[in-house]
């Protein structure tokens, strides 16, 4: 299977001779490979595309891509943004008593599969034609480890929270003492015990908009009012960056408890905190803007280790070089 991405934010046609146009092979036999769409961008026929390379190489501003995929993955798009856009394939399920992690770079995928799996996208299951449906999506899923989450969310019998990933926003966007905002948070009644085990007993008087609370506060300011809300879907983007190690290990072990009685999804960079915390491991792997794999779950050593070697024994892919560390005497 081949995918031909354009890369809108690159691509400048006012800029340019369209030399992804003047150059392709196929159109100079009379093919239209490569047209002109609407917005006066190139669009190209991924039926046409010889995968020849050419017009990649040749644009100036290096907005195309062409991917070749297993063919496997047909069947597995989840969410494609437009024509000649990103591509989704598969998604991460949420188990009920454990904890899931998403293992990958930024870039591929990740914020999409836990905006559809939140509700906040229908996936269009690349049908970029026509408007999607969540009956659409209801008959997909049938049958598969996901259907039942996807039913709850199609009839908001699901609810989901979601940890913010950029936490040196926040004060941009809030203001108020921190107190103020866990307890407004607070649909538990377990402002007190969350306060306690995150230890944040001697920053609840500062005021978020004062510019003086570090990225650490934030983020346990972040994680603190997430534990607070009463959900059955628990998502945590990196919840432990900024953090000390004792910080880490502590967030972790909140978290874990948390798993044990709802659902819990954790995107994490860190392999230690991977390790300690989650039970199940999907990784995601692609290429930044132009696609995104998530990988059937794993268990979390044979997950990282996985992750490590880039090599993919069961789909036989290679998806990135091998992290390797080095003994010193």
């Amino acid at each position: 299977m081949r995918i031909a991405v354009l890369l809108r934010d690159r691509c400048k046609p006012k800029r340019c001779s369209m030399e992804c146009i003047k150059y392709c092979p196929r159109v100079r036999t009379g093919d239209e490979t490569i047209v002109v769409g609407e917005d006066g961008k190139p669009v190209i026929s991924e039926e046409l595309c010889v995968g020849c390379g050419i017009c990649v190489h040749r644009c100036p501003f290096e907005a195309i891509k062409i991917v070749g995929l297993p063919e496997e993955l047909k069947t597995d798009l989840i969410h494609q943004f437009g024509k000649n856009g990103f591509r989704l394939f598969r998604l991460p399920v949420p188990k009920e008593g454990r904890c899931v992690g998403i293992l990958g770079p930024n870039g591929i995928g990740k914020t999409t599969a836990i905006s559809i799996l939140s509700g906040k996208i229908i996936p269009n299951l690349g049908e970029i034609g026509s408007k999607p449906s969540w009956d659409r999506v209801l008959e997909y899923f049938r049958g598969t480890e996901l259907y039942e989450h996807m039913r709850g969310v199609a009839n908001d019998e699901l609810r989901v929270v979601v940890k913010p990933q950029y936490v040196d926003k926040i004060p941009k966007i809030m203001e108020g003492r921190i107190k103020d905002v866990l307890r407004k948070a607070d649909e538990q009644g377990l402002f007190d015990e969350v306060v306690q085990r995150l230890s944040l007993n001697n920053v609840l008087d500062k005021r978020i908009e004062s510019g003086k609370i570090s990225g650490g506060e934030l983020q346990l300011l972040t994680n603190a009012a997430t534990l607070l809300k009463d959900a059955d879907l628990y998502f945590f983007d990196e919840p432990s960056s900024y953090l000390d190690i004792y910080q880490r290990l502590n967030v972790s072990r909140v978290l874990r408890e948390l798993s044990e009685k709802k659902k819990v999804v954790v995107v994490e960079h860190d392999l230690a905190i991977m390790d300690f915390l989650c039970d199940v491991v999907h990784i995601l792997y692609g290429e930044e803007g132009v696609f995104g794999v998530v990988t059937h779950p794993k268990a979390v050593r044979h997950a990282i280790n996985t992750y490590l070697s880039g090599y993919l024994s069961e789909e036989n892919i290679r998806f990135s070089e091998p992290i390797e560390f080095e003994e010193h005497p």
